[in-house]
Order: structure tokens, then sequence, then C-alpha cells
């Protein structure tokens, strides 16, 4: 999984975790925790979401050795297109939200959360429409076949969708969805949880794949699996901290061909974060490393006891990263 495996050790000496507080609930949570790790050739961060178990989470953890040990690729690109991520708020919220994506040509919108109607997501959505000219939506995963051809019809009825990504959660939903729809679909949960994440391909369930490095390994596996993709891929943020942001733009600075604007503005729904967020510029977020601000990383340290289940959970993770 990774070609340079440190010892425990040394990963623990360079960790620190963090709590940063985030604007608006988001995945169910109003603060989202991170572990960084600082190597001899940077940053890396382990934010494996919390209810991830060891065989799912070592994919972060391998991602953060990366960045944190391992030398970047070639870019072919100094700065890359970023979409709003519009969370489900209610419709009068869209203009707060998207104001902290300046210049932003596309937005993606959160859809089919627990809880709420088919016609608060429109509502949502043609508020976003209003503002930003293209738009795509993200169900995860959260429809049945049935309902997406619903949500399809009512979601467009009023303006174009660039895709819908995740609509249903299995590969042959999304497949047999794809023969009843005209909106693209994109895979997300379909490709970062799957064994083989080029099945989704193979079943002809996506026109457009979403691929997060964390879940993935590392910026090399996910420029390995976007090598094997025939069909456009975009980065996407797991909502990441400063630092692991600044390795998704990094992979997509590394990818032959970028025709979509990329998921990867979530730092603006964080109401602090371990570096200052860099502002979109007509829309792009540029090309760099990221280091933390040690005085951001002192304000926005973890409790002792949140960092040793953290520490705990590397324990864990480490030895199934050989």
């Amino acid at each position: 999984m990774s070609d340079v495996t440190p010892p425990l050790d040394d990963l623990l000496d360079g960790l620190h975790v963090v709590s940063l507080p985030m604007r608006v609930r988001f995945r169910g949570i109003t603060v989202r925790e991170v572990a960084l790790i600082e190597g001899p050739a940077g940053w890396g961060e382990f934010g494996a979401f919390l209810e991830y178990e060891p065989p799912e989470a070592v994919h972060w953890l391998a991602s953060a050795v990366e960045a944190a040990y391992q030398a970047a690729p070639d870019v072919r690109r100094d700065r890359i297109p970023i979409n709003a991520t519009v969370p489900a708020v209610a419709a009068d919220q869209v203009p707060e939200v998207l104001a902290r994506f300046p210049g932003a040509r596309t937005a993606k919108v959160k859809v089919a959360e627990p809880g709420q109607s088919l016609a608060a997501d429109v509502a949502r959505v043609n508020a976003v429409r209003a503002l930003v000219p293209a738009v795509r939506v993200d169900a995860n995963g959260g429809w049945t076949v049935d309902e997406a051809v619903v949500a399809a019809a009512a979601l467009s009825a009023d303006g174009s969708l660039e895709y819908i990504e995740q609509p249903c959660a299995t590969v042959p939903e999304l497949a047999a969805l794809r023969r009843r729809i005209d909106v693209l679909i994109a895979a997300d949960e379909s490709i970062r949880k799957a064994d083989d994440p080029l099945h989704v391909v193979r079943s002809k369930a996506a026109d457009v794949a979403v691929l997060k490095v964390a879940p993935l390994g590392g910026v090399a596996p996910m420029l390995e699996i976007a090598d094997r993709i025939d069909i456009p891929i975009v980065v996407s943020s797991a909502l990441d901290s400063a630092v692991g942001i600044g390795r998704g733009l990094l992979a997509a600075a590394a990818l032959p061909d970028l025709r979509y604007a990329c998921g990867l503005g979530t730092g603006g729904l964080f109401v602090d974060d371990i570096a200052e967020p860099a502002v979109p510029v007509d829309g792009f977020l540029p090309v760099a490393p990221v280091s933390p601000d040690p005085a951001r990383l002192a304000a926005l340290a973890a409790s002792a006891g949140r960092r040793q289940w953290w520490i705990d959970r590397i324990k864990a993770c480490l030895p199934l990263m050989s």
C-alpha cells in the first residue's frame, strides 16, 4: 500500500491532532477532527471519518504517509478550477454560502439529506442556479432507482444539471438509472469504497469519476486509477483541512486532462483552519504545498483524550499498510 512505512515513533513525533469547527453541519458533523503528520517531505493529513474501521481508514493513513515521506509528482498546471460546495441548507441561506466561493462558475449542491424533502432540494438547487451558471448535485447514494428518476426530472425541470453524483448506493442501481435518465451520472462512493475501483466503469454505470486522494491511499494511487479510467475525472475533497486540500490540488494539477471544476473548495466550510485558506481567484485555487501555522495548530489542538484516540487509531492501521 505504501512504498515507505515509517516506524510508529516517527509518525507520533510529527503528530498533531486538531478540531476544526464548521460553519454549518456537513455529513452530520459540526466539528472536523483530523490528525496531521509532519515528515521529511512535508505535511500529511490522516482524516478518515471517525466511524471508519481500520481496513478502510488505513488508506487515509497511507495518503498521509505519502505526503509526509515521499516526493511530489510533476504537475501540468498551476491553478485548478473549483466548484462551490453548498450543504443541505435552506434556500434562503444559499447566497451566504456562495459568497465564500468568489468567482466560482460551478456549484455542487447536497441533496437527498435524510429528513429533507425533494421540494427543499429543488428550492435549494434553484437558489444556486440563480447565482451560478453550472450546477451539479450530490445525493451520497440516498435514492432508490425510482426515487432518482423522479428527483432527476424535478431537479432539472428549471435548468440543466452538469451531473448527479452518486444518486444511488450500488453499481447495479447506477447502471439501471443511467439507462433511464438523460442527466450524466458521477460515481464517488462506488469508486472509493470499492474493492475494484474500476468496476463502476466496466459496468457502464457512470459518466464521470469523482476521485478523492485520501480514501484512495494518496496522490500516486489516485493517479494510477485515473490513468485506467476512460471517463472524465473530478478531483474532490473528503472534507479535508488545508493540508489535504493542497494534496487534492496537486493531484488535479498532475492529471493529463481536467475537463470539470474540482470539488476542492471546501475550506470555506470551516470557521478556522490550520493555515490561512487560499481564496479562489476567478473560481481557481493555486497549486502549492501547505504547511500549518504553528499558532493555529496550538489554538485548534484537540484534547489529550482525542489525541490518544488518534494515536490508538494509527496503531491499529499501521500494521495493515504493509
